[in-house]
């Protein structure tokens, strides 16, 4: 009855066990399939394009990881996809629902502690979208004005923080995604959306009509980009980062960007003119998986 007993408790261990105890390689391994995260508008690191499926510069760059996912564990894997959001991104990796998160994700130190980060492949500050009309020009011109920002992101709380230390008195509201948020702004419910300058770039060129929006003021802060993996698994971390490694100095990485960035991108064909920022041009030599503070 005692074995019994036991045998049961195991079978009805928690999820988060069990993606704790065994590592992210002998899962895939073993289930035949890795489970990919994208998000669904962070244009253009992932988003849904005009079939409906994922596409974008970080979920390319995961297509080469998965690559050296089925050369490692000698299996035809099959690529589970799932759409995750800011608040469900991190508790979805924790508990093995997905192995890989392929988005706009910052690394920073406090989510160093529930999860790793690979390489830093983008930097990024928070800046704002307004109508092209709007008299805000910065984020002190936002006085008695309500901003909104995508709830679980670090530029939601950079955000309260400033507001708060600076004492400039806007109201903040939160919204489930990023396309929610802009649309907040278009239809005049939002003086200002708050959110990393890079996506608010690709909002902008993928709306009805990008001339009606700006992206406006100095960046907030500094923060880099990375592929969001499961902690303590080291075999896994250095497979993503190695496979990083070669796309960057192989040259293949900034021929990534380039289409990505500095090209016309579906589904409109719009080219967001994003140039290569010097803190990512260090890293291609530098390899750093270091998060902001």
């Amino acid at each position: 009855m005692r074995t019994w007993a036991i045998a049961c408790c195991l079978v009805g261990l928690p999820l988060t066990l069990a993606a704790q105890t065994e590592a992210t390689l002998d899962k895939v391994k073993r289930n035949g399939s890795i489970s990919v995260a994208y998000r669904e508008s962070s244009i253009p690191f992932s988003y849904l394009g005009g079939d409906a499926k994922p596409t974008g510069f970080g979920w390319e760059i995961c297509s080469k990881i998965v690559d050296r996912v089925r050369a490692s564990t000698g299996r035809d894997l099959k690529v589970v996809t799932q759409a995750v959001t800011s608040q469900n991104r991190i508790p979805l990796l924790q508990n093995g629902t997905i192995d890989i998160e392929c988005g706009s994700t910052t690394n920073n130190s406090d989510r160093a502690r529930q999860v790793a980060f690979a390489v830093n492949y983008f930097y990024t500050g928070t800046r704002l979208l307004v109508k092209a009309a709007s008299p805000v020009k910065s984020i002190t011109d936002l006085k008695g004005k309500t901003v909104v920002s995508t709830v679980g992101t670090t530029n939601f709380q950079v955000l309260r923080k400033v507001n708060a230390e600076r004492n400039i008195g806007f109201e903040l509201l939160g919204a489930k995604d990023h396309a929610e948020s802009a649309l907040m702004v278009q239809q005049g419910r939002a003086e200002a959306f708050g959110m990393d300058d890079i996506l608010l770039y690709g909002l902008r060129a993928s709306s009805q009509n990008p001339a009606e929006l700006a992206v406006v003021g100095d960046a907030l802060q500094v923060e880099p980009y990375a592929i969001m993996i499961r902690k303590d698994d080291p075999a896994f971390k250095k497979l993503v980062d190695d496979t990083l490694a070669a796309l960057m100095q192989s040259g293949e990485f900034e021929a990534l960007y380039k289409k990505w960035f500095q090209s016309p991108i579906p589904p409109k064909g719009i080219n967001l003119n994003a140039p290569m920022s010097q803190e990512l041009r260090d890293n291609l030599k530098a390899l750093s998986d270091k998060p902001a503070t």
